[in-house]
């Protein structure tokens, strides 16, 4: 029930549905009963004529009952006719009433369902708004572990599941108990011998479809995690299918889809089965007890005890069998509404997951001007308990110096400018800007003062004005060109099907990989960051390309603090500072000529790269 309760919280402000909907549906259910309880006069009209000819002059008092409505439509006659009124102008009057009742019976049902799908939306909207902003605010080694694929199922399969949980609700509470209260009232007013039977027998069609509806929640939540697996295999398989074709591992892929497939389809039909089973059986027993109505009715209409005639039995059996539809939603509603609370708990599962690195609680010293260094002190990091990846850094980066990390693959280089923005946190030291620790300042000011271009440079699928745009959403088309300019890339942009509004395709996959990597290095000119960190930016890339994007790459670092990863040396020959940094520790620091001179790992590397 946590959980029904916290999904129907984003339904606030509730009342702003549930008042118009309580009226809409209270409506809809006394004109809809109307159109059931006239088929008696109707009939009586027809079959015995006298029966509604006589004149009624005053108001008959209330009550429940057929005698009462018989003696309102009378005086509503003789209001109309007078006195003098004959059987084809009570047809006229019954039918130009059933009329006017069945449209104002569809036009409070259209409204009430109007405000429902406005809840529907509106929740919904809510929803997957937070969830989304709680996923971006989430820290990267959430990601490290989480299924991109599951997320994406539960921010769009689960959310839309959902909203059985909302609109049922509704349903539940008012429109169909409403229809219910208004049949049964109908009924009661026509043979209270009748409805006795009724009454004792209804609950046992209830209790019986419950306890199908019962076994629902539990398949619900494993096809919503099957479905969440299935998702993840797709985005696996779609965006790494030209690995997949490279090693001919189709089959592979294939093999494993189907069987996620097959076990969520088996799971969903399972729960189908069970659910379509409330329906036919309700309708069954419905049909089997009005059998029994026509029989035990029959009986009282024939041998003529009690008020019973063959028009009220008629409306009552009519009534009787639509009493059986409001109850079949309603049980469908409480099953749906499982459904949806399944789907509900993954949801607040993923929206209740908070990020482990945030601002502090007073939001934070402000990094505007960057003016002194940066610096490690000690530093220690692993990604998991186990395992340290950083055991102990030491070293500083004075404003407007260019520090270089190198070493052998694994040994913590990105991991050490992962650090800086804080996309991780450390376990143990400091890292200091300014003389400040980075967990003093707020988050969003220590990383506008930053620009990151990695080897894995990523696009959007969007234009190119876009992609670049994304290092300043404020700058103007001069200021993106002239971006484009300084990154090499204004030329190749230009020459493009629309230019700088050419859109390049998922991850870019229209450009080659040096117009990619220009297009990262124009975002982060745009950015204008102090402080730039630069992740094996060409090392990927034809001598070509490296060539355009070193000189772009040699504009950007032009009196910027700088710390830059590079497996290819050359690129670095001029760094004021160069960290050889091997399993966690730096073990030789330098210049590129001391570093040779030392004739330790740095020139090994040298060596084998052929620098000179």
């Amino acid at each position: 029930m946590k959980t029904y309760w916290r999904l129907l919280s984003f339904a606030r402000p509730l009342g702003r549905y549930a008042v118009p909907y309580f009226f809409y549906t209270l409506f809809y259910a006394i004109f809809n009963t109307c159109n059931f309880v006239m088929i008696i006069p109707l009939l009586r009209t027809l079959f015995d004529k006298g029966a509604m000819l006589e004149a009624v002059t005053t108001p008959p008092q209330f009550s429940v009952s057929i005698d009462y409505l018989t003696s309102l439509l009378n005086y509503w006659l003789y209001r109309l006719y007078g006195t003098d009124y004959d059987t084809m102008n009570i047809l006229i009057f019954l039918a130009a009433f059933i009329t006017l009742s069945a449209l104002l019976s569809n036009i409070f049902r259209y409204l009430g369902q109007r405000t429902v799908e406005n809840l529907r939306i509106n929740t919904l909207q809510t929803i997957r708004n937070q969830v989304f902003d709680n996923v971006m605010d989430l820290n990267l080694s959430f990601f490290s572990s989480a299924k991109k694929g599951d997320m994406m199922s539960r921010i769009t399969s689960d959310v839309q599941t959902v909203r059985f949980c909302i609109v049922n609700t509704l349903q539940v509470v008012f429109r169909e108990p409403f229809l219910i209260i208004g049949y049964i009232v109908a009924m009661i007013s026509i043979s209270w011998q009748l409805s006795l039977f009724s009454i004792i027998y209804l609950p046992i069609i209830a209790l019986i479809i419950g306890r199908v509806v019962k076994k629902l929640r539990h398949p619900a939540l494993k096809a919503q995690q099957n479905f969440g697996e299935l998702t993840s295999v797709l985005d696996e398989s779609l965006s790494g299918v030209k690995v997949i074709k490279a090693y001919n591992a189709e089959g592979f892929f294939r093999r494993k889809f189907n069987a996620i497939n097959d076990k969520y389809s088996d799971i969903s039909r399972r729960m189908m089965y069970r659910q379509q089973m409330a329906s036919p059986m309700s309708e069954f027993l419905g049909i089997a007890a009005a059998a029994g109505l026509l029989i035990f009715g029959g009986t009282l209409v024939l041998s003529g005890e009690g008020t019973l005639d063959g028009s009220g039995f008629i409306a009552y059996i009519a009534i009787f069998t639509q009493i059986t539809r409001p109850m079949r939603s309603f049980t469908d509603a409480f099953a749906n509404i499982n459904q949806g609370i399944a789907s509900g708990g993954r949801v607040l599962e993923l929206l209740d997951t908070k990020s482990t690195i945030t601002s502090p609680e007073d939001g934070g010293l402000e990094l505007t001007d960057f003016k002194e260094s940066i610096e490690f002190r000690n530093v220690k990091f692993g990604y998991e308990e186990s395992r340290e990846v950083l055991g102990g850094i030491n070293f500083s980066v004075k404003k407007g110096q260019t520090v270089a990390l190198v070493g052998p693959s694994g040994g913590g280089k990105s991991t050490t400018s992962d650090l800086i923005p804080r996309f991780y946190d450390i376990t143990a030291g400091e890292i200091l800007i300014d003389g400040h620790n980075i967990k003093e300042y707020n988050l969003r000011s220590l990383r506008e003062a930053m620009g990151i271009v990695s080897q894995e440079t990523i696009l959007f699928n969007d234009s190119i004005e876009n992609n670049i745009r994304l290092g300043n959403d404020k700058a103007t088309m001069e200021e993106i060109v002239k971006a484009a300019r300084i990154a090499n890339a204004h030329d190749f942009i230009t020459e493009s099907p629309e230019g700088y509004q050419t859109n390049i395709g998922d991850r870019g996959t229209k450009l080659s990989g040096g117009q990619r990597q220009r297009l990262s290095i124009a975002r982060a000119v745009l950015k204008n960051p102090d402080i730039l960190i630069l992740d094996e930016a060409t090392s990927a890339l034809d001598t070509e390309s490296e060539k355009l994007v070193q000189e772009a790459l040699d504009k950007l670092l032009a009196g910027r603090t700088s710390v830059i990863i590079a497996h290819r040396l050359s690129t670095i020959k001029n760094a004021d500072k160069i960290l050889v940094i091997d399993q966690g520790h730096i073990v030789e620091e330098g210049t590129h000529p001391e570093l040779i001179a030392k004739g330790g790992i740095y020139a090994k590397l040298v060596a084998l790269q052929q620098v000179n």
